[in-house]
């Protein structure tokens, strides 16, 4: 470890890239050439074509390599990110003539940007002093967290509240690991049960819990218990009266609606609409605002309320069928 009293301090500073115009010996703008280019626009990998209909198209890469420790077997693996997000990626731009907005790293002693390979992580302490670390310092506080991945305990799935879920990996097996990578997975899959197990990814150690998805095993980082914040601060009703006729129209309502959870019949309606509404915009069109329902008033008689809930998902189920 190294102390520095006094550190220089990085900050960003955002400056606008220069237009085509200010580019020596600057061409013709009925040129297409590749650098920054006019307009709002959105940053994908590969497009199908048509703005608004754009995905990204990547190959996975792992983001981790190490070993899960099942008590004396060791089972060399591969970590993989198991989701993806088609969220639309806007540029910052200057709004004076739409060029793009850039990030620098400046020092705040100097006003100097700052090498890539001069930059070091650091830690204020409460007197002010400020500690640096490298990042061969950072894997030397637990090197056995930092390649591995060591199952603590097997626990039931319905024990773990979604609160604690937090982000899905997949793993793969590295060379020479199928059949313990196999066995694992095989033997979680008959007893019905998860691995709990601590490892270190990207400088913080994280508790998670290994799982057979299919063919496939899934690491899900799981939250602290010290992350989870107490609900004792919300002001939660506790005291309400609710009669048996209330309660029982509710139930109905639920089970009238109670179906079997298919996740692909559910899409990011906003982003489609702000997709529509930028490809409209592209060929000059007024974008199409959707009608919204208006907003419910204040609830007065839950009865009647739920009476007409249930009225509406049987007329609802009478249509579809």
């Amino acid at each position: 470890m190294h102390d520095h009293v006094n550190a220089h301090i990085i900050r960003l500073q955002i400056r606008p890239l220069p237009t085509i115009d200010a580019l020596p010996n600057a061409p013709s703008r009925s040129l297409h050439l590749p650098g920054p280019r006019r307009g709002l626009f959105l940053k994908k990998r590969k497009t199908t074509g048509r703005v608004g209909r754009r995905k990204f198209f990547s190959f996975m890469r792992s983001i981790w390599k190490g070993a899960i420790s099942f008590g004396l077997v060791n089972i060399p693996v591969k970590l993989y990110s198991a989701t993806e997000s088609e969220k639309l990626s806007f540029q910052m731009l200057y709004r004076k003539d739409l060029s793009q907005i850039r990030f620098k790293r400046i020092a705040e002693s100097t006003g100097e940007e700052v090498p890539a390979d001069q930059i070091v992580k650091g830690y204020e302490l409460e007197d002010g002093k400020i500690v640096t670390l490298t990042d061969e310092e950072l894997k030397e506080a637990s090197p056995e967290k930092s390649t591995g991945i060591d199952i603590q305990a097997f626990v039931s799935e319905k024990e773990i509240d979604s609160l604690y879920f937090d982000k899905p990996y997949y793993l793969e097996p590295d060379k020479g690991a199928a059949k313990a990578y196999t066995l694992l997975r095989d033997a979680l899959t008959k007893s019905g049960k998860v691995g709990i197990a601590q490892f270190v990814l990207r400088n913080r150690e994280h508790l998670c819990a290994l799982k057979p998805y299919q063919d496939v095993l899934v690491l899900n980082l799981l939250r602290f218990a010290e992350e989870i914040r107490s609900p004792s601060e919300l002001t939660i009703p506790k005291d309400q009266k609710i009669n048996a006729n209330e309660v029982t129209l509710a139930t109905r309502l639920i089970e009238e609606l109670t179906t079997t959870f298919d996740p692909s019949q559910y899409r990011d309606t906003y982003t489609q609409e702000v997709r529509k509404m930028i490809e409209a915009k592209a060929k000059g069109q007024k974008a199409k605002v959707p009608v919204r329902a208006p907003a419910a008033g204040k609830v007065v008689d839950l009865v009647a309320a739920l009476q007409e809930s249930l009225g509406s998902v049987k007329k609802g189920k009478k249509r579809a069928a």
